[in-house]
């Protein structure tokens, strides 16, 4: 006999299910900072080219670790064009000076004019390229056009009339100031282009929703995202002024004669390059490492930085 009461049905417990949307990421997040530093470390090329960059700056700011010789030192004519001897690897110039120390000694000089010809140059690209690409109208216009005017000129040639005419100053800061305010044109056009680019974002455009002025907006979003560019041209700029200044105190327009750089040496070594070929061709190897170096380390840079470069190897 059937009972008439009714009879409940207890569902199963269904067991506890992880939210769909829940995601677990292992390790930090990518980045292009963060590829490009995985991909640089694996190229054996890049630590070569480091590591040579990272003694020529030992050697330009710290010279007491490469040589004892102090770089007034009396040049003895008695020594001139003398091979090498105890304490001195490389010889002797036709004054009688010491190779290796001129040396040691000269890359401070020409290291400065690189450094401070960049940083004057990066400094004017980054401004006349940010404010143009990112405000446009008539200031894009009015910047343009004067980034033109300075690209078509030749910085070489703007430097020697700039140290001719400026004769009496012929001193560090000067022919950096003369190098690197004709040399910005370029990294203008390249910070105008990534500029144009970054300020077409969501991000961009989130800031300025939430009321952001666009000076700030350039300053805290614009700018950091289009820096990877600058960053690369930077380090062919620094070789660009080395190799400026080499020229300018090669042509006797550079830094005065007392100074002690690469250029001047090479410059000096011309007198004697039949009978001692060596004072020449000294400096010539440090001056063309150094830049090689440069020119290396920025190639490599600019490629991991690029993600479609990194997907074609």
């Amino acid at each position: 006999m059937s009972s008439d009461r009714p009879t409940h049905y207890v569902a199963p417990v269904a067991a506890e299910q992880p939210p769909t949307d829940a995601v677990r990421v292992k390790g930090k997040p990518a980045s292009l900072w963060r590829d490009a530093w995985t991909d640089l470390r694996r190229r054996p090329s890049f630590w070569i080219s480091l590591a040579i960059v990272a003694v020529i700056l030992l050697m330009a700011f710290w010279p007491t670790l490469f040589t004892q010789t102090p770089p007034n030192n009396q040049c003895e004519l008695a020594n001139s064009n003398a091979g090498p001897a105890a304490g001195h690897p490389l010889g002797y110039t036709f004054q009688g000076c010491d190779i290796w120390a001129r040396i040691v000694w000269g890359s401070r000089t020409s290291i400065s004019v690189g450094l401070l010809s960049t940083l004057i140059s990066s400094t004017l690209g980054l401004i006349m390229g940010a404010f143009a690409g990112y405000y446009g109208g008539w200031l894009d216009a009015l910047l343009s056009r004067i980034g033109d005017i300075f690209f078509s000129i030749p910085y070489i040639l703007a430097a020697v009339v700039v140290m001719t005419v400026f004769a009496q100053y012929r001193n560090v800061f000067t022919l950096s100031l003369a190098i690197g305010g004709f040399a910005w044109a370029a990294t203008a056009r390249v910070v105008r282009a990534e500029v144009l680019r970054v300020k077409q974002s969501d991000f961009v455009m989130a800031s300025a929703a939430l009321g952001k002025g666009r000076f700030g907006t350039l300053l805290s979003h614009v700018i950091p995202n289009a820096f990877a560019p600058l960053l690369v041209l930077a380090t062919l700029a620094l070789a660009g002024g080395i190799v400026a200044e080499a020229t300018l105190s090669f042509l006797g327009v550079g830094l005065g004669s007392d100074v002690m750089s690469w250029g001047n040496d090479i410059s000096d070594a011309q007198r004697s390059l039949r009978v001692a070929p060596m004072a020449l061709i000294y400096p010539s190897i440090a001056l063309t490492v150094t830049v090689l170096a440069f020119i290396l380390l920025g190639e490599l840079i600019r490629d991991a930085l690029d993600p479609r470069a990194r997907a074609r190897r």
